[in-house]
């Protein structure tokens, strides 16, 4: 089994949502409504200064603004941050068979063990690939190979789950059986049953259910 990160594994939206009101305080702008962010924080940092401040690559700022955000972010990485209901009781399961589970996210690693750290989980996760940690991010398949190789799994042999169009893209490129799940950010782009997942889920407990548990 193998889980995004943010919008999957873990809700990361509020402290994102606070990094971007502080370069908007910055701006002496007042702060946006987070449920507002929201969608658009599987989208990294790049969604979040478009839908905060409708900033995006080419402008001028935007690479001072990039750089920002991702300080602000580092400074307060773990404040409201939550995993998601039901996620915990399924990791339980898991390592009660001894079934290894991971992560694969295009965060990079810089922000993700520490996060996994603060949350409990980073010595638990029997891989952590980031999005600086394979040669290309997802939608790309090499996190998905890199995953694999580290768990000794075969990608036919593994569940990934997900919350983005990109994240179903890299699971299928390499043969995974693809999980999408309605109870995570999503973003604004097609439907989440237009993706091609094999499966779309709306909690942790129906993941359980497809992984055999």
């Amino acid at each position: 089994m193998l889980f995004d990160l943010d919008g999957t594994f873990a809700d990361t939206a509020p402290d994102l949502a606070a990094a971007l009101n502080r370069l908007r305080s910055d701006l002496g702008l007042t702060a946006v409504d987070s449920a507002r962010l929201r969608p658009f924080t599987s989208q990294g940092v790049r969604g979040m200064l478009r839908a905060g401040l409708e900033m995006f690559p080419g402008d001028p700022l935007y690479a001072d603004f990039y750089e920002r955000f991702l300080v602000y972010y580092s400074q307060d990485l773990c404040v409201d941050t939550i995993v998601f209901p039901g996620i915990e009781e399924l990791l339980r399961r898991f390592e009660a068979v001894g079934s290894p589970w991971g992560i694969v996210t295009n965060k990079a690693q810089r922000f993700t063990l520490p996060l996994l750290s603060r949350l409990g989980y980073a010595k638990r996760a029997a891989c952590v690939v980031s999005g600086d940690s394979a040669r290309r991010a997802k939608p790309a398949p090499h996190p998905m190979q890199l995953a694999c190789r580290l768990i000794g799994r075969d990608p036919e042999q593994c569940l990934y789950v997900g919350d983005d169009l990109r994240d179903i893209q890299a699971g299928r490129a390499v043969g995974m059986v693809t999980v999408a799940v309605r109870y995570g950010y999503l973003g604004d782009g097609e439907p989440i049953e237009s993706w091609g997942a094999d499966h779309v889920v709306d909690d942790a407990g129906e993941i359980a259910v497809l992984a055999g548990m």
